[in-house]
Formats: C-alpha cells, sequence, structure tokens
C-alpha cells in the first residue's frame, strides 16, 4: 500500500499525460504536484524536496537527463524517474548506470507505473525488515524544514540500512550526537544498545579502558573487571564523538581493533570478538589533521565510507522558529509555566542572531527566558539578555585550554590515587615539570589518596 505521504513530482510539457499520470497517482494515495518543464522542477527545489521526481526525457528546454543531472548535483539521494518514447530507450538505459532510479517506456501500463514508483518510494523511506520503520521516524527526531537538512536527512535514512561506517560532520551544538541516535533508531541495530563516548574529554590511558575494557589490576586502581563499549554495545552501534581530537597512540589500536573485529581488554590476553556500527563525529576538518600529522590518514578512509555534514544553524535559519517553539514548549511544561510563545520582534531577533553556539545555544536562551517569563510571551529583552549572558559562556580559547588541562590532571590523579610519581607516568610527564603543572591549577594531591 502506497504511503499517503509520500510526495512526488511530475515534469512533462505534454499536459495530457501530465494530468494523466498525476491522476493515476493521485488515485494511488500519493501527494503530487506538475510542473511542465526541468526549470520549473528546479524553482520547486529551491523550496522543499518531494520524495521522487518523474520526469519526460525530452522537453522544450532542459531535457530530462540534463534535469537528472542538476538533481543529483544538489540532492543525491532524491531518486528519479525518467519517462522514454521508443527511441530514447538506449539512452535511459545508459542514464540508469548513471545514477537514475529507473525508467518507464511509453505506453506504460498504471501497474507498471505504481510498481516503480513503490520501488523508488521505499528506497527514500530506507525500508528495513519487519517491524517497519515509518518513513518519518528520521524526521520525527530531527525538527527542520529546511532543504539542506532534508537532503541531508535523506542521505541518513540510505545509510541506516547499511552497517556502513559513517563520519558526521558539524561544529559544536548542531546536533551531532542527535543524528548518531537518529540513524541507530531506524537501522537494524535498533532494539540493540546506542554507546556513546567523548574523544576528547578522557584521557587516554582512560578512554582505552572506557573503549576496550580492561582486566582485573590491570593499571592501578582497576579493582575489578570492565566491560568496555565494543562489547557493551554488541549488536548495536558504538558513538565515537570528537573522533578528531582521540591521541595517535589511541588511534593506532582503534585501527587494529576495527580491521580485526575484535577486542582486547587492557591487561588481558584474551581478545574477544565483536559486532557493532562505528558511527563518529568530529567538528575538526580531519583531512588537515592528517596533514598536520594529528590524525591517522589509514584510520579517516575506515571511519569515513559514508560521510554526513551538518550545516551551523546560520545556514537554516527557516529551522529557528520551528525550533525556539519546540523548545519552549518543553522547557515551558519542564518549569511549569503557561506561555503562549514570543512576540514578533523577539522571534526577528532569534532567527537573526549569530549563533555560533548553534542548536545548543539556542535551547540555552529559550531556556533562560522561559525561566525568568512572567508573562504570556517571551519579550525580546528577556532574549536579548539571554543571548548576551551565553556569549559570554563561550570561553576564550585560552580559558577552554586551560579548563581542559585541570580536567585532564584530576583524571589522572584519581587513576593514580594521589601518587605524583603514577600519575606524571600515565601523563607522560617528568615528575618536576608534572609538579608545576599542579600547582599552576592549585591541586594537592593528597586529596586523591583517599579516593
Amino acid at each position: 500500500m502506497s504511503d499517503p505521504r509520500s510526495q512526488i513530482l511530475i515534469a512533462d510539457d505534454d499536459t495530457d499525460l501530465l494530468q494523466l499520470l498525476a491522476i493515476r497517482l493521485t488515485a494511488a494515495g500519493f501527494d503530487v504536484e506538475t510542473v511542465e518543464s526541468g526549470e520549473a522542477v528546479l524553482n520547486r527545489l529551491d523550496v522543499a524536496r518531494p520524495d521522487l521526481v518523474i520526469t519526460d526525457m525530452q522537453m522544450n528546454g532542459m531535457d530530462g537527463m540534463t534535469l537528472f543531472e542538476h538533481i543529483h548535483g544538489i540532492a543525491p539521494a532524491l531518486p528519479v524517474i525518467i519517462l522514454t518514447a521508443h527511441g530514447t530507450i538506449p539512452d535511459a538505459v545508459a542514464a540508469t548506470q548513471r545514477g537514475v532510479f529507473g525508467y518507464l517506456s511509453k505506453p506504460f501500463d498504471s501497474k507498471t507505473l505504481l510498481d516503480l514508483v513503490n520501488r523508488a518510494l521505499r528506497l527514500v523511506a530506507g525500508a528495513v525488515p519487519q517491524p517497519i520503520v515509518p518513513k518519518d521516524a528520521l524526521q520525527a527526531a530531527i525538527i527542520t524544514q529546511s532543504t539542506i537538512m532534508t537532503d541531508l536527512l535523506a542521505k541518513a535514512r540510505l545509510v541506516a540500512e547499511s552497517d556502513a561506517s559513517v563520519l558526521i560532520h558539524g561544529e559544536s551544538g548542531t546536533g551531532k550526537e542527535l543524528f548518531a541516535q537518529a540513524i541507530h533508531n531506524v537501522s537494524q541495530r535498533r532494539s540493540r544498545p546506542f554507546m556513546a563516548v567523548n574523544c576528547a574529554a578522557i584521557p587516554e590511558q582512560l578512554l582505552e579502558s572506557e573503549l576496550f575494557g580492561h582486566a582485573r589490576g590491570a593499571f592501578t586502581g582497576a579493582v575489578r573487571e570492565h566491560i568496555g563499549l565494543f562489547q557493551a554495545a554488541e549488536g548495536g552501534t558504538v558513538f565515537l564523538d570528537e573522533i578528531g581530537d582521540m591521541p595517535l597512540p589511541l588511534q593506532a589500536k582503534l585501527l587494529r581493533v576495527l580491521q580485526e573485529r575484535q577486542v582486547r581488554p587492557v591487561g588481558s590476553a584474551q581478545a574477544v570478538p565483536f559486532n557493532v556500527r562505528i558511527i563518529s563525529a568530529t567538528h575538526r576538518d580531519l583531512k588537515n589533521e592528517i596533514l598536520a600529522g594529528n590524525f591517522r590518514e589509514d584510520m579517516y578512509y575506515r571511519l569515513n565510507v559514508v560521510k554526513l555534514t551538518i550545516p551551523p544553524l546560520s545556514q537554516r535559519r527557516e529551522d529557528i522558529p520551528l525550533l525556539a517553539n519546540h523548545f519552549l514548549g518543553v522547557v515551558a511544561k519542564k518549569y511549569g509555566k503557561k506561555i503562549n510563545g514570543f512576540s514578533p520582534e523577539t522571534m526577528e531577533t532569534l532567527v537573526s542572531a549569530a549563533w555560533p553556539g548553534n542548536v545548543r545555544q539556542l535551547l540555552n536562551v529559550v531556556e533562560q527566558s522561559v525561566a525568568l517569563c512572567t508573562t504570556s510571551l517571551i519579550s525580546l529583552a528577556l532574549v536579548e539578555d539571554a543571548i548576551h549572558k551565553e556569549e559570554e559562556h563561550l570561553f576564550s580559547l585560552e580559558e577552554a585550554k586551560k579548563r581542559f588541562e585541570r580536567d585532564y590532571l584530576v583524571r589522572v590523579l584519581k587513576m593514580a590515587e594521589g601518587n605524583v610519581m603514577q600519575a606524571a607516568r600515565l601523563a607522560k610527564r617528568n615528575r618536576t615539570e608534572f609538579y608545576k603543572l599542579l600547582q599552576k591549577h592549585q591541586l594537592d594531591p593528597s586529596v586523591f589518596k583517599s579516593l
């Protein structure tokens, strides 16, 4: 049975055939729009994305193949069916080899048409074995009306069907983990665990233990056996956030694990096979990191089978009202407040703001505004104040480095139970240098001896 929500855009300069196709597909339960040229199709794609495009091969102006090339350039996951006359069948066969989903030779019957249309739409929906995942499951997880994001969701649906490794690239706060979770939730692995780790937030030895596990007594503080994420996520997905910040020695170990599909816990002689899907994410340009010697090229190609780039909020401003109102509903319920929305000038300010912190920053601004709101509408003053305070909270690079260094030292001291010599070895620093770092951050090692 066809999905009544599926939208089909048809292009043909033969108005009689155009009307006939529209009648047949509308009767089958599809939402159909018709245009009479390839140029008109491209204009529609600037506004919204259909689920399928059907186009005649020979039209006045832009022909069907040229139209496909344009569509494939801006929305490579959008399937295209080409209608052909008998004489253009060889061209249509060649077209399928270039990525066209399929072709129909005129005249064609309704069953042939519907079979091909339904096959194309199953591809768009990311059909998986029973139980069937709704076509809009990813759309429900990612709030958007942006054409850029719609194209990205189409790619995500396709990759969710496979076990291909995915690399998600995007600025901080764009929702990389949300995307990874959504891909997992519509994949065949959705009934198994989704395990996430931030590679930038954990010191190297702790991260190795977190990923691979460790045997009892593997190092100071390892008082019991620990199961790593690769084993804990068996059958599911491991999400490696900020993979670009993983230390080079650990990259080499991870690469070997991914190649051999088995993991050896720290301090153990026994290797354990695993079956997980890898999704990784970074805000860094990994090609530049490779050139700088900070990231392994072989690791890059192992992880970057399919790349999804999430645009910053500034490139999808049409989503800001949707996101702001969604966050308002969630946060107002959390605080037990009845707030009807934003004043017009407030929404204008939200839409035009810079949003260096992206969606995460927008959520914070909405939450701060709701917390302080005493009326039924959120005022411009509340939002401007919240944006100003939020921007003050964006630390300078120097401050961010300082905070990270202190957090790192605390973690190492905890691992070494306050033993400075052991902690210095873990940090790969000599004891004198390590003491200077402790003095710089006013850390007393004796505090950690009792932990």
